[in-house]
């Protein structure tokens, strides 16, 4: 898992004219928050946030916090990047205080490995969850869930109950949802009614 420091500062005074002051000194505002704290504002160099993010983990980089107040030596997750869709710049950053003999809830990657049969076969691979939930202790947060998928033949279905997962790490659903499928036309001979052989295609079954 990755870990990392990061120096933070307080900040006394909040509202739209304090966040544009921070921009304009190339910082963002953010807050820390958590069990067993008052939530904390704060700014910090966006710059060196985004240096400071594990290019595997992302958000889930296990960060500790460094700097005069409540926050310093807090480990924290970033739970919210809020980003200008025009311009690409960080507004503000939500940090989540995480105790490390806790488990916590993140959203994973999940990442297909291999080629599948029925993508072989003419077919597509599907995938319906890019993410999937995960509790863990933040120790354990894995970068990415990988599920093989070179056994799925067109019209197969991969539910949530079926992804394994690394020791100490689950997957909470009440529901067994779809995750991947292989969909396409599979081929099948049958005969005629006259005995001749002819080509038929058959749908993939529903799920």
């Amino acid at each position: 898992m990755a870990h990392v420091e990061l120096n933070v500062s307080a900040r006394n005074k909040v509202g739209k004219g304090i966040s544009r002051s921070l921009r304009r000194e190339a910082l963002v505002p953010a807050v820390v928050y958590g069990p067993g704290m008052e939530p904390c504002p704060i700014s910090v160099d966006p710059k060196v946030l985004i240096k400071c993010l594990d290019p595997d983990a992302g958000w889930n980089t296990l960060i500790t916090l460094k700097g005069d107040g409540a926050f310093d030596g807090r480990q924290v997750i970033v739970k919210d990047m809020q980003i200008d869709p025009l311009r690409g710049q960080t507004l503000h950053v939500d940090f989540h205080a995480v105790d490390l003999t806790s488990t916590v809830s993140v959203m994973v990657p999940l990442v297909p490995v291999g080629k599948s049969a029925g993508e072989i076969a003419g077919g597509n691979l599907e995938v319906v969850r890019h993410e999937l939930e995960v509790v863990c202790l933040p120790t354990a947060i894995p970068s990415t869930i990988e599920v093989d998928v070179t056994g799925l033949n067109i019209g197969d279905v991969l539910h949530v109950a079926d992804i394994a997962t690394p020791a100490g790490v689950e997957i909470p659903h009440d529901v067994n949802f779809t995750v991947i499928t292989c969909t396409g036309h599979k081929d099948e001979v049958v005969a005629d009614e006259e005995g001749e052989e002819v080509t038929a295609v058959e749908e993939p079954a529903a799920e």
